[in-house]
């Protein structure tokens, strides 16, 4: 089970922990449109979606928020869950959605990973964007474990994961941290990034 949910610190202490369920992708928008309800969510994964969520996030298959995504989105509450009609949008088609819901801290396993708040040091106006971890640490007293184990990265702009940006990467890995390069880039300078860590909790 351990696999299927992980805590999320959102701010401050490493106890203010909120729970996530892992992502779904029920539907696809081949049809009316991408129906990510919760009623059949919970039908389809029994045990796997708390009876009552207190959250939900959706993006696309590729990452991109919905803000990104800049779709009109019917329904997108802990309720129904997550609907995009194709009828809404200009080109009368939806992109394909993926879901997860935020439960209360005790639905977790007691396995999973708290995540720290997202760090944004620097940016690439130099020799690309730097955030080590031992920078951050200093800019950060406290507020990252001894010893992380694992790194998250994604754009400040709109929330794209680094790994779906297509530049190359000097150092990322929750050791040392993560550093974008200007001259591993072919064709444009490094994007702003920011980056968390996910601890034992």
């Amino acid at each position: 089970m351990s696999s299927d949910f992980e805590k999320v610190n959102l701010r401050g202490p490493p106890f203010t922990n909120q729970c996530w369920t892992q992502w779904f992708d029920r539907d696809d928008p081949s049809g009316t449109g991408d129906w990510e309800t919760l009623k059949s969510l919970q039908k389809t994964n029994p045990g796997k979606i708390c009876p009552k969520p207190t959250d939900i996030e959706a993006t696309t298959l590729y990452g991109l928020s919905v803000a990104a995504a800049g779709e009109v989105i019917y329904k997108m509450d802990t309720t129904s869950g997550f609907i995009c009609r194709n009828s809404d949008q200009p080109d009368k088609k939806c992109k394909d959605y993926k879901v997860r819901f935020s439960c209360h801290p005790s639905f977790c396993d007691d396995g999973a990973v708290c995540w720290t708040k997202w760090f944004d040091r620097d940016n690439p106006s130099g020799t690309g964007d730097w955030e080590l971890l031992n920078d951050l640490r200093k800019k950060n007293p406290g507020q990252i474990c001894a010893k992380p184990l694992l790194i998250e990265a994604v754009t400040t702009d709109n929330s794209t994961p680094a790994i779906s940006t297509g530049q190359n990467f000097y150092v990322y890995n929750p050791t040392m941290g993560f550093v974008c390069r200007q001259q591993d880039q072919k064709f444009s300078q490094c994007r702003d990034y920011k980056v968390r860590f996910g601890c034992k909790c």
